[in-house]
């Protein structure tokens, strides 16, 4: 069946067509045309009108965990893909930290045959070490060959430089990117927020920025000696941002994503202990949040990923001490960031939900031209949006944006021959 999308804003800076409002008609998967007024498509044609509505290339979330195998007491395959869908992303690259750890071929199979029926794309992230336990580099090589688009130990940040300048070394030769969360375990290990003033009325131990900041350091060093290719994820600091921003100045292939809520909410927001707001990296001060939504609106930032974490009820119904870091954060990642920065122009929003990560990752590249291949995000920028556990598609619930009023609301997604639309 033919598609015509009616009266929408192109938003793709390698189009044409670019902030123009036009008809597309979608053949077999295919952009058969783009025109100001499309009349006559056709029989059997679904026509959908969504006007005023953007489209852009389908957006790609570059860390998310699905908990399959292993904790589908959490979320499975199926139901991280369909939080996906209603955050608007036709693909997710997933983390290897499941049961068993995704650190050979076999693991990497499980998920790119699970997923053939799932009606987007997605891509597993191979563990840089074997069961992520940061001593003996894992199978990679077999499973890149496999289908692994990247490779990170994931929530386990890895600790060993000899390690890693052994993975840097090692991907050289597939061309692929290893992916770390910069947290330097030995500094953070007995915190559980931001080290500062909040910290010390709540009476909670803290986390130095300089758990974050030395790790950042340490492994841009390291980038320099290997000359190889570093995505740093969870970025939580402008002095980080700084560094990333000197060293790719330098030459360096490095880059690096935020976390929507790391924009959304600091320190301050955690005196009311709500678990749902423990994350690691924390929440840092309000300065640090201010100069982050910043550095996302100069360009200084490469991608928003939304670092979904799902977790179950009694992992987050305890004491803050005890309970777990992470929160949900696909299907309300782009309101959450269009909240704090209504005045992102249209080729950021393309940049860092989509084109930036396509790069990256050596994803396939989305043109809105004629001829090319139909993948796209359908979104509402001034549209108001409530998330609530009634329209929740993760089989897991800590999120702190429930029942909270968001701007920006995404429509649906074309995505495998198919379009959702809600």
């Amino acid at each position: 069946m033919k598609i015509l999308l009616k009266k929408v804003k192109i938003n793709d800076p390698a189009s044409t067509h670019h902030l123009a409002v036009k008809d597309i008609l979608i053949d077999n998967g295919l952009i058969q045309k783009i025109s100001k007024t499309i009349t006559n498509p056709g029989e059997k044609c679904r026509v959908v009108d969504l006007s005023p509505c953007m489209v852009s290339p389908g957006w790609v979330d570059s860390f998310a965990d699905f908990c399959d195998p292993g904790f589908e007491q959490n979320e499975t395959l199926e139901t991280g893909t369909h939080s996906a869908i209603h955050g608007g992303y036709t693909r997710a690259c997933i983390l290897p930290n499941t049961q068993p750890v995704i650190d050979r071929k076999t693991g990497v199979e499980y998920i790119i045959e699970k997923a053939r029926k799932l009606p987007i794309h997605i891509h597993p992230i191979g563990a840089i070490s074997k069961n992520t336990e940061g001593r003996d580099l894992a199978e990679m090589y077999d499973m890149f060959g496999s289908g692994a688009v990247a490779f990170s130990d994931g929530r386990q940040s890895l600790q060993s430089p000899a390690l890693l300048i052994k993975a840097l070394q090692y991907v050289k030769a597939i061309d692929t990117t290893l992916i770390q969360l910069p947290v330097d375990t030995s500094i953070a290990r007995s915190g559980l927020m931001h080290e500062g003033i909040i910290s010390t009325k709540l009476g909670l131990p803290g986390i130095p920025a300089l758990a974050e900041k030395i790790m950042v350091e340490r492994d841009l060093e390291l980038v320099a000696y290997t000359n190889s290719k570093l995505h740093f994820t969870g970025v939580s600091l402008p002095e980080s941002i700084d560094l990333i921003k000197k060293a790719k100045k330098a030459g360096r292939q490095v880059t690096c994503s935020v976390t929507p809520y790391h924009l959304f909410f600091c320190d301050e927001d955690l005196q009311s202990y709500d678990t749902n707001l423990k994350t690691s990296p924390p929440l840092r001060s309000r300065n640090d949040m201010l100069e982050l939504r910043k550095a996302v609106l100069k360009g200084d930032v490469d991608c928003i990923a939304s670092h979904h974490q799902p977790r179950n009820w009694d992992e987050k119904t305890k004491e803050f001490e005890y309970a777990k870091y992470g929160m949900i954060g696909l299907q309300t990642c782009f309101a959450a960031v269009h909240s704090v920065l209504p005045e992102m122009p249209e080729e950021q929003v393309a940049n860092l939900f989509s084109l930036n990560a396509r790069k990256i990752f050596n994803l396939p590249s989305v043109i809105l031209e004629e001829g090319n291949m139909a993948e796209l995000t359908l979104y509402q920028k001034e549209a108001a949006c409530t998330f609530s556990e009634n329209n929740n598609f993760s089989r897991s619930a800590n999120s702190p944006f429930f029942n909270r009023p968001l701007t920006g609301c995404v429509k649906g997604i074309f995505a495998k021959n198919k379009l959702t639309i809600f």
